[in-house]
């Protein structure tokens, strides 16, 4: 007997229909499913056999074949258990269902003992049964309630396979429940700018890049503090409004990460020995890496040259285009990765370049081939330049005081309020257009000049220039002036650094 049981399946953050197609007819016992199934979804033979027999059930020694139509399209994911085990009881005739089969979409990983557990991915599928079709009801384990909450969509939970075979034949009404926690963050909050000692032009360009998204690099000693800032960024950027809260949840939803709503930027910081399909997303069943787990918050690289090549060149994309695309020979999936890039850097291996009084050890070919592991192109896309200098006694001691990140922040979300209004929500002043950047970022007269000797005596490209006027219409944003200045457009330029020398 045939019977259909209408499910869903992701490809990247996004869902789409799938149907559960069971025969059980007469031939030799076996179980077979077809439809480009992936590993864990070929592994659901034994999951859905036992939590059948555990939940009272005595399959008939048949040909089990089940087809995950569109058959095209590959189905990854153990949420297909649930489907399965439905559809087997129903053509197997071991339940009759007295509900409307056609308006829920069932979701759930089954235990052996048949009781029902979340799956990765819930978020995006059920953001797609919401969107295009707002009268499904899908049913998912009670651990799931809370990405159905987020997603807005109708839904009903369960605890076991035994309840939704009740549900099925009739017998037994569903519920809905919140369960989970309300929010998830991924940073330390106990973290505050006051306790940065010193380095104002560090302190000075984190709260720009904060207030306009502007990637940034610092580049000093070791323990001069480059770390500590980076660390505390977070803490002044404005919080994520809630179309930003969902992209990252879905992101987290499809890795497989917890099921609540991410409340506050993510802050991620990678070792510099990860390889590059871990940064950039990848693997043989494409997943999201860093650059998109850090969507709408901070990668922090700490010792970007130790950094493997590839890794590094392979963040050019994402840098530009806010989003990367990873092909494989069988598939090929688009994340978003629209992250702040925070990195810091040794001037060379030993960490002593040009310090004060340290001496520094590095023969000048060690010091240049260090420094040539940062290309050009990668340099050129990120914002900020700061040369951080070691921290002075008088500063560590306390004497001159920090400011918080309390304050640092009601700065940083005026200027973000005034960047709304002007371009439009969820555009920061770095991801200006061409077009925006020339009707709303106009160089006064008396610094054309300046910019022009910028290019054409310090070698600045084009993109360079580009980044320099950005950056300047924040720093004008954080200061409440409407037109841009010769004074933003100098300290602009001034985080420039790395375009006219390597460190």
């Amino acid at each position: 007997m045939f019977f259909a049981v209408k499910t869903l399946g992701f490809k990247g953050i996004d869902g789409f229909e799938v149907t559960a197609e069971t025969d059980v007819s007469a031939g030799l016992p076996s179980y077979n499913v077809v439809g480009l199934p992936d590993t864990a979804v070929k592994e659901s033979r034994d999951r859905v056999v036992s939590a059948l027999r555990n939940s009272g059930f005595k399959l008939p020694a048949k040909k089990i074949t089940i087809n995950l139509s569109p058959a095209e399209l590959k189905k990854s994911g153990s949420h297909f258990d649930l489907p399965m085990a439905v559809g087997i009881l129903l053509s197997a005739g071991l339940i009759k269902s007295k509900i409307d089969m056609g308006r829920y979409f069932f979701m759930g990983e089954l235990s052996l003992d048949g009781a029902l557990r979340p799956a990765s991915g819930l978020l995006p599928m059920l953001i797609s049964l919401k969107e295009n079709f707002p009268e499904a009801v899908a049913v998912i384990p009670m651990e799931s309630a809370q990405e159905a909450e987020i997603a807005k969509a109708e839904y009903l939970c369960a605890k076991d396979l035994f309840e939704i075979c009740c549900f099925v034949k009739g017998e037994k009404e569903l519920y809905k429940s919140k369960g989970g926690s309300s929010g998830k963050s991924l940073s330390d909050s106990s973290l505050d700018f006051s306790e940065v000692k010193g380095q104002w032009k560090a302190r000075r360009a984190a709260e720009i890049a904060a207030a306009g998204f502007h990637n940034m690099i610092m580049v000093g000693p070791p323990g001069s503090g480059k770390s500590m800032i980076a660390k505390r960024l977070f803490t002044i950027m404005p919080p994520l409004s809630e179309r930003e809260m969902l992209e990252t949840t879905r992101i987290y939803s499809v890795w497989g990460r917890g099921t609540s709503l991410v409340s506050q930027r993510p802050f991620r910081e990678p070792h510099h020995s990860i390889s590059d399909t871990a940064l950039l997303g990848g693997g043989q069943n494409p997943r999201p890496g860093e650059v998109s787990l850090a969507h709408n918050g901070i990668l922090f690289l700490d010792e970007l040259p130790e950094f493997s090549r590839a890794a590094l060149e392979g963040l050019r994309e994402p840098l530009e285009n806010k989003k990367i695309t990873v092909a494989r020979a069988k598939d090929c999936l688009t994340f978003p990765a629209d992250f702040l890039l925070v990195a810091a850097a040794n001037p060379c291996p030993c960490g002593y370049y040009s310090h004060p009084i340290r001496e520094c050890v590095c023969t000048p070919l060690a010091v240049e081939k260090y420094r040539n592991r940062l290309s050009g192109p990668l340099l050129d896309r990120i914002d900020l330049h700061v040369e951080v200098s070691p921290v002075k006694y008088s500063q560590w001691e306390g004497r001159e005081k920090s400011e918080g990140s309390r304050e640092i922040a009601e700065r940083v979300s005026a200027a973000r309020r005034i960047q709304e209004k002007r371009n439009g929500e969820g555009v920061y002043n770095s991801a200006l257009s061409g077009k925006m950047l020339r009707e709303i970022c106009r160089v006064p007269s008396d610094a054309q000049e300046m910019m022009q000797k910028a290019m054409d005596t310090l070698g600045l490209s084009a993109r360079s220039l580009d980044k320099a006027v950005k950056t300047a219409r924040t720093i004008a944003d954080l200061e409440g002036k409407k037109d841009l200045e010769k004074a933003h457009i100098a300290e602009a330029l001034s985080f420039r650094s790395l375009d006219r020398k390597i460190f």
